[in-house]
């Protein structure tokens, strides 16, 4: 869709930040209506401003998206790792991050559905991976994994974290405790299989 504004690109503004807030206007109307929800138009006016605005900042929508994905993916790779540093034994940490993987989903609900709709997630995905990656490395260090088996148990777990997640947003686990038992059951299967495989 063709920029509104033309050339005219210096045209001030006067809201202060209005990328950030156009960003965390989609957020909330992602988290209320989900991703087809979201319109330029609506964001605006959450805004306060008129429905050409968002061009100044974003070529389309599917930018605005990209950008919600990009923060998200920032902020849940920090928890992940603040939480696997919160615990002085690997297993701890291990659980310590799918802990905060489900508090992310539940917390942060419109990031979560921007970074996981197709696009952003094949742009922006690859530090959530390395991040599970990196933590089933220092917790399996004596299990002598190549770095293609650390990735694909990492990815197997992710796999099991991001559907309990999505079950439990969408009202299929009643109980949060229910989903944290599951995943964490879950992964530490996953991982005993690769420890000490079935014969």
């Amino acid at each position: 869709m063709r920029n509104p504004f033309g050339s005219s690109a210096s045209r001030p503004y006067h809201h202060g930040n209005l990328r950030q807030a156009l960003v965390d206007a989609a957020d909330q109307l992602v988290a209320e209506r989900g991703l087809g929800g979201l319109t330029f138009a609506e964001a605006a006016k959450r805004v306060g401003v008129t429905g050409a605005a968002p061009y100044r900042h974003f070529s389309d929508r599917q930018a605005l998206v990209d950008e919600l994905a990009r923060q998200g993916f920032s902020r849940f790779t920090d928890d992940l790792a603040a939480a696997a540093a919160s615990a002085p034994q690997p297993f701890d940490a291990f659980a310590a991050m799918g802990r905060a993987y489900l508090a992310f989903a539940r917390q942060a609900p419109g990031l979560y559905q921007a970074m996981f709709s197709a696009r952003p997630a094949a742009m922006l995905g690859d530090n959530a991976h390395a991040a599970f990656s990196s933590g089933i490395a220092a917790m399996l260090v004596s299990a002598q994994l190549t770095s293609l088996q650390q990735e694909a148990l990492g990815l197997k777990i992710w796999a099991l974290a991001h559907g309990v997640a999505s079950l439990e947003a969408a009202g299929f686990i009643a109980s949060p405790e229910l989903a944290t038992t599951t995943l964490l059951d879950g992964a530490a299967a996953i991982i005993k299989d690769v420890i000490a495989p079935s014969t």
